[in-house]
């Protein structure tokens, strides 16, 4: 594959836990990548402060830039979340709180694909619908198509190894990255 069609695409995980279904979702993107695509993940989203406009005045955080420098410099971004109380992790707003006021949005255009997963049914699926809301507002280029929505995740990712081990789920997933895929080389 030559270098002008190449991407980089960067993981925001919403999730803390060392032994989330979640992370291990994440982890296993590199392997499902299609040609040409590298995936890396982004720095944790616990290492940021609590979104404070007087902390903002006084200078924005070095991991809240490096975070943004390195979506500006990306191709594309997945976001992978767990559902907490119907909506995103807390720390997850936080990084997209911070995010939004860097005074270049780093989100905006950029290809972003949503992916969730629970214990529960409906994997995630009102943690998507929330995301999206704040998505709407930061101008991304969602992905509405394919939705991945991992339900009784713990049947399908064995978290302890960091893998998603459900061949369909992982075709699933890897049908999204090549979507992502394509909206990016669109959006070059």
């Amino acid at each position: 594959m030559s270098e002008a069609s190449s991407l980089t695409f960067v993981t925001l995980l919403g999730s803390l836990r060392k032994a989330s279904l979640n992370a291990a979702v994440a982890a296993t993107l590199p392997q499902l990548a299609p040609a040409g695509v590298t995936i890396s993940p982004l720095g944790s989203v616990g290492e940021l402060p609590h979104y404070d406009a007087d902390l903002q005045a006084e200078g924005f955080p070095a991991a809240v830039v490096a975070m943004g420098r390195a979506i500006a410099a990306a191709d594309g971004v997945i976001i992978v979340t767990p559902e907490y109380n119907y909506s995103i992790p807390g720390a997850l707003k936080n990084a997209i709180d911070w995010l939004s006021r860097l005074p270049e949005n780093p989100f905006a255009g950029k290809p972003v694909a949503i992916q969730t997963a629970s214990p529960g049914m409906i994997g995630g699926a009102r943690a998507q619908y929330h995301l999206r809301q704040t998505l709407v507002f930061l101008n991304a280029d969602t992905l509405n198509k394919p939705e991945i929505m991992i339900g009784q995740a713990a049947s399908r990712i064995d978290a302890e190894a960091a893998l998603l081990t459900d061949e369909d789920t992982r075709r699933h997933v890897a049908a999204q990255l090549e979507a992502l895929a394509v909206r990016a080389r669109k959006n070059r």
